[in-house]
């Protein structure tokens, strides 16, 4: 059975003091054993945030593709694991727009964080050019053959795929539960294509797209839906909980 997750993206935003009063609010709450929370906090948060012991999960936003070295500024897997980090971001479309990070990159990133047992989350997402020309799943299929399905069959096991319509992202548009249902299903279905049929009904696919506790309850209810990505209303506690509440 597959697991029901929501992870709240922090992004670049929040206070030390803003920081550890959001994330008591949320862990000061129980959740359902069916339920992973997971929170991704600025990378500067992480190790304390990491040895709270309240059943969330701590993310990080991103790793360097690198095991060590002259790489001012980033941060290794290696570093990650030692202070507790249990999963990691990987392909965010802000990374790929803002930092240009393309798919050979995310591939090794993927195999740094595997190499040190931190498992994946990894984001794919089509624009809205590309959507509105027919090219969504091309580009979703490439995103997934170049960054991720180089991997193992036991490693895709530690993997959980988030799927992020770009235009929907800080838009104010939102992909209908039906569009999210479908291209959940086809992300499935690549699983199935590339692996095999028992590993495509095993993997969490997340909706991560402008998901609010107003239509979280509806995405969710679609049969290819794991759970959501949740950005910006993981900044406030009540309405991060809503949403947790309505998986």
């Amino acid at each position: 059975m597959r697991k029901k997750i929501v992870a709240g993206n922090w992004k670049m935003n929040k206070t030390l003091m803003e920081a550890n009063k959001l994330f008591d609010e949320i862990s000061n709450n129980t959740f359902s054993n069916d339920v992973l929370v997971i929170i991704s906090p600025p990378s500067i948060y992480l190790s304390q945030f990491a040895m709270v012991t309240k059943g969330i999960a701590i993310a990080s936003q991103n790793v360097s593709q690198y095991n060590e070295g002259a790489y001012t500024g980033e941060i290794s897997a290696k570093m990650l694991k030692e202070i507790g980090v249990d999963y990691c971001l990987v392909g965010h479309s802000e990374r790929r727009s803002y930092f240009n990070e393309i798919n050979t990159t995310l591939a090794e990133k993927i195999n740094r964080l595997l190499e040190n047992d931190i498992k994946v989350i990894f984001c794919c997402g089509e624009s809205l050019n590309e959507r509105e020309t027919n090219r969504a799943e091309e580009v979703i299929e490439l995103q997934l053959k170049e960054s991720l399905f180089h991997i193992s069959s036991k490693e895709i096991e530690n993997v959980v795929i988030a799927y992020e319509p770009v235009w929907a992202i800080g838009t104010g548009l939102t992909a209908t539960s039906e569009q999210a249902q479908d291209m959940h299903d086809f992300i499935r279905s690549l699983l199935k294509k590339y692996y095999n049929e028992n590993i495509s009904t095993r993997i969490s696919i997340l909706y991560g797209g402008s998901c609010k506790p107003s239509n979280a309850k509806d995405i969710f209810s679609k049969k290819d839906v794991d759970g959501g990505l949740i950005g910006g209303a993981a900044l406030e506690s009540n309405a991060f909980l809503e949403i947790i509440k309505s998986i």
